[in-house]
């Protein structure tokens, strides 16, 4: 079975289709039409995850490469926010972040 969650964004809202045993998933906070209310905004719940992809680019950073691409996918789940997917099939949303080098030098974010 599948629950319906709507995120606040922007100055609206988003539906978003979740496994019924979502991890976060609150079966309490359902409104009259049945949809669960995840209590959070979307961009909230998906600052979760950026530690993830910070850590990812300084661990490789040490190695300087020219060019770094990090691919993840992205669950919502629920009061719990954004987790990261066992894959990327999984996710709801698959960022690939990318990063290259400077031109006179070694590796640095933009």
């Amino acid at each position: 079975m599948t629950e319906v969650v709507r995120y606040e964004v922007g100055s609206g809202t988003i539906l978003v289709e979740v496994d019924d045993n979502s991890y976060g998933v609150d079966h309490p906070g359902r409104n009259e039409q049945g949809i669960l209310d995840a209590g959070r905004r979307l961009e909230d719940a998906l600052a979760a995850v950026r530690p993830a992809a910070a850590a990812a680019v300084d661990a490789m950073r040490e190695i300087g490469p020219e060019h770094i691409e990090v691919e993840f996918g992205v669950k919502l789940a629920g009061t719990a926010g954004a987790v990261i997917a066992r894959n990327t099939a999984d996710g709801h949303f698959v960022l690939r972040l990318s990063w290259s080098a400077a031109a006179e030098g070694p590796f640095e974010e933009e």
